[in-house]
């Protein structure tokens, strides 16, 4: 149950609190360089090689749709235990933050949504974030809303994030324990243009009271698609569905660069062509391809070796594809990461993260990604 005192905390912060924004990027100090830990995939926390980390988050709990409030069942306990548990394993020790939301699917939009229109509710969420993050020793927490509907959500966002900096802010004075990263994974770019109007996210907010924001810069392509196309393109001299363009904005909007961190994947969609011999980036496609339209990286490897498949890496859109008979596969590789952590490095971005842990092979993709951002 949430704590009077936080709620006090967040009633008092609202009210009178002074922000402290020396410290917004004094917890990064060599970058971020992280990765989602999903809970829910089996992948053991205690074999997460924090060598090529800094930062890793939990992921996911949730709000309940009635209080707002983090709705930790048993499962979540024992997820989250095993999770602090592994991190006394882990050397050297890396960052936690907790995520909290996901993929954008079911009700989970419209419970963020109603959660962010109201202070009191607003407020519910907030304590209980602090209250978790808390019990299970985490240095942060992390808003997934994927992704707000309109411009009230936008707004109501930005509401949020004022008044999330205020609580931790004002809890890490009172208690004298270190502050609460607050960070937030965000759409691509700046700017929602699909599923309603065009709406920005709330760029005074996020500059002023977020630690950084972690664009998803992956999706680009997929099953919804009836051709073939790149997932995580650096570029696209053709549509505005890059990387490039999605970092682009966020920078153009006004969000320093060092408080944006460059999300980048471990999978890759997959086609079945309608012709194998048309086998280029926008071929017709007739449904979906290996891994039932998905294959994270280990899988693609494997797949490539087993179908003799036929590599390309594009120059001009810095990704990789294979194909094989009538399969076709779009993902990241070695050379690409290492390209996209350079342009990283090159606009003075804050780091880069991956989802997600448990889809690398190896450690080829996480081990190359953290080599090129440290060797600056």
């Amino acid at each position: 149950m949430v704590s009077l005192r936080l709620i006090l905390f967040v009633f008092l912060t609202i009210v009178n609190f002074p922000l402290d924004h020396s410290e917004i990027v004094s917890s990064k100090p060599q970058g971020v360089r992280a990765a989602y830990w999903p809970s829910f995939t089996g992948y053991p926390a205690s074999s997460i090689d924090t060598s090529y980390f800094s930062h890793i988050y939990y992921a996911f709990v949730l709000p309940s749709p009635t209080t707002y409030a983090l709705d930790i069942m048993s499962d979540d306990v024992e997820k989250l235990l095993e999770f602090t548990n592994a991190t006394s394993l882990w050397n050297p020790p890396a960052k936690t933050v907790l995520s909290i939301g996901g993929g954008g699917g079911g009700a989970l939009p419209g419970i963020f949504s109603s959660m962010a229109s109201e202070q009191y509710s607003r407020a519910n969420f907030i304590n209980s974030t602090i209250e978790v993050a808390r019990d299970y020793n985490f240095d942060g927490v992390d808003l997934d809303w994927e992704l707000p509907s309109n411009e009230s959500d936008m707004s109501n966002l930005g509401l949020l994030f004022k008044e999330w900096r205020e609580a931790i802010e004002y809890e890490a004075h009172a208690t004298g324990r270190p502050r609460l990263i607050l960070t937030s994974a965000v759409y691509y770019a700046s700017t929602v243009s699909f599923n309603g109007g065009p709406r920005s996210y709330p760029i005074v907010e996020i500059t002023k009271y977020v630690d950084w924001v972690s664009p998803m810069c992956f999706g680009y392509h997929g099953s919804w698609d009836n051709f073939t196309g790149l997932g995580s393109a650096l570029y696209d001299p053709n549509t505005n569905l890059s990387t490039d363009f999605g970092i682009g904005s966020w920078i153009q909007a006004g969000v320093p660069s060092e408080k944006i961190v460059l999300g980048m994947p471990l999978y890759g969609p997959t086609w079945s062509l309608q012709d194998r011999n048309d086998n280029i980036i926008g071929a017709p496609t007739i449904g979906t391809g290996p891994g039932s339209g998905l294959l994270v990286y280990s899988q693609v490897i494997d797949f490539n070796k087993e179908n003799n498949s036929t590599i390309v890496f594009d120059n001009t859109m810095v990704s990789y594809y294979s194909y094989s008979g009538d399969s076709w596969v779009s993902y990241d590789d070695v050379r690409s990461i290492e390209l996209k952590v350079r342009y990283a490095r090159n606009w003075a971005l804050g780091g880069y993260f991956f989802w997600a842990l448990g889809q690398d092979l190896d450690w080829a993709i996480s081990s190359a990604a953290s080599e090129t951002w440290l060797n600056r």
